[in-house]
């Protein structure tokens, strides 16, 4: 153990209960973010000592302020909470299909952020990840890439949310860069989750991905920020 401390937002499943497992293997504190009590208490006494449970639901302000209030200093936040209703294409996604998916992977990044600033500026090395998708790279949508095939306008309100978080990730970037503050975006690769029916499909091991967002947290002071990156660590093009 050592005195750093972290947060990961949908912790109790999927790529954030690996980041979770992964960051507390390194000696973190680990605040296991979940809407569920249940779950994010047996996710805790699955990953041991290091792990805390913490009542999350990324879009609920009051309980988002509770949740805040029990946190003193966080070194690293990752904003890995997220949604993707259907594979529709935006001519096929109703506007409450967006709204729904906005409301956590865009606003409730903001939220969560916002609301663990206070914590994040006591730490001398704060680090903040958000969970994109490789699928929101407008060259990648546009372009041969390493990750899927172009052309595809489906998962709309998915894919445009996760642009926006990008966009995000480089305005905090620039924001807090004079605090100290390392902020970058991971594309994690198309991973074996509940996310939706073609991510279950896809076989990819969510702990590869994770590994890849556990660089990212604890990057070192001369660290990229305002990256976009995938779960190898290569260079992602917005």
């Amino acid at each position: 153990m050592n005195d750093r401390t972290a947060l990961v937002t949908g912790a109790n499943k999927g790529i954030g209960k690996h980041i979770a497992r992964l960051l507390a293997a390194e000696g973190l504190t680990v605040y296991v973010g979940s809407r569920d009590p249940g779950r994010g208490q047996r996710t805790v006494g699955e990953l041991g000592d290091g792990a805390r449970p913490l009542v999350l639901d990324v879009t609920d302000p009051e309980g988002l302020a509770q949740a805040a209030a029990q946190v003193d200093r966080l070194d690293v936040l990752v904003n890995n909470a997220g949604t993707s209703p259907s594979l529709a294409p935006p001519s096929d996604a109703g506007v409450e299909e967006f709204r729904r998916t906005y409301e956590t992977n865009v606003f409730g990044v903001v939220a969560v952020t916002n609301a663990f600033l206070p914590a994040l500026r006591r730490s001398p090395h704060p680090r903040i990840v958000n969970v994109s998708s490789g699928t929101a790279s407008l060259t990648w949508s546009t372009n041969p890439n390493p990750q899927f095939t172009p052309g595809s306008g489906g998962a709309a309100a998915y894919r445009s949310s996760k642009a926006a978080l990008n966009a995000l990730t480089v305005l905090y970037a620039q924001t807090l860069a004079e605090d100290g503050f390392k902020v970058n975006a991971l594309a994690p690769g198309m991973r074996a989750t509940d996310l939706n029916p073609l991510a279950a499909a896809g076989g990819g091991d969510p702990a590869e991905a994770a590994r890849g967002a556990v660089h990212l947290a604890l990057l070192p002071d001369d660290g990229p920020t305002g990256g976009f990156f995938s779960w190898d660590g290569t260079p992602v093009p917005w």
